[in-house]
């Protein structure tokens, strides 16, 4: 996991994590933060000093000030980065169905999550961009897609090709995880480095092989799958 923020404007792209616009994903090097004014073309961006250091939330206090909706104002105009070991003592519950059904109608996205990887982290939905913006704060993801907020973790708002997957025989996108609803999720692109056509509103369809699935969106997209197509598992009391 990380790293996701860059601590001197000399910083290259081994010191940070990448971001996204647009559809396009940018690498954080400290050339990224010191451009940030033209980048967003907004004058009030600086998160770095006369110094040349960057303003990095670099405490637990500086990690719960900054990530979340109303970033306090000692936070604002700062890389935000809450390292794994702040919460290394959370433990979450995923119920995943073992036979999906598929449902007429797609749920809604407002889960906690959207699915899991095969090594357990989460695929969440989409990083709140305007809320992260406002504050001219920037809470970069890393290479592999994720970064930590106190409510979940790490968990992954993109999928950039570096996580576990399992190739498919027949050319067809390789399986990255399942869904909540059971159903599995596929990279973007297959083997030839197309992406999947007839997707649905959540970023699924159907083939004779795999039945229902779905497909991640592009790195840039912060959104890995729209909404669930399936029934969400629930635990079932034994009283």
């Amino acid at each position: 996991m990380g790293p996701w923020c860059p601590t001197h404007l000399s910083d290259g792209a081994d010191k940070g994590g990448i971001w996204f616009k647009d559809g396009k994903v940018y690498d954080v090097t400290g050339e990224f933060i010191a451009h940030l004014d033209k980048f967003y073309n907004d004058e009030e961006w600086k998160l770095y000093r006369e110094d040349s250091s960057i303003n990095v939330t670099n405490t637990l206090e500086g990690c719960l000030g900054a990530a979340k909706p109303n970033v306090e104002k000692a936070y604002q105009n700062h890389c935000v980065e809450c390292l794994p070991e702040y919460f290394e003592d959370q433990s979450t519950t995923f119920i995943i169905p073992i036979s999906p059904v598929y449902a007429s109608r797609p749920s809604s996205s407002r889960h906690k999550a959207l699915g899991l990887a095969f090594n357990g982290v989460k695929f969440d939905p989409p990083a709140p961009e305007n809320a992260i913006l406002s504050a001219h704060t920037l809470a970069p993801l890393d290479d592999h897609g994720g970064h930590v907020n106190p409510h979940g973790g790490y968990h992954y708002h993109a999928v950039t090709g570096s996580i576990k997957e399992i190739k498919q025989e027949d050319g067809h996108a390789p399986m990255i995880g399942y869904a909540l609803d059971g159903f599995g999720i596929y990279a973007e692109l297959d083997e030839e480095g197309k992406p999947s056509e007839d997707l649905d509103e959540c970023g699924g369809h159907f083939d004779e092989l795999r039945g229902y699935h779905y497909h991640a969106g592009p790195a840039g997209g912060n959104q890995i799958i729209k909404c669930l197509h399936g029934l969400v598992g629930e635990q079932i009391s034994k009283e």
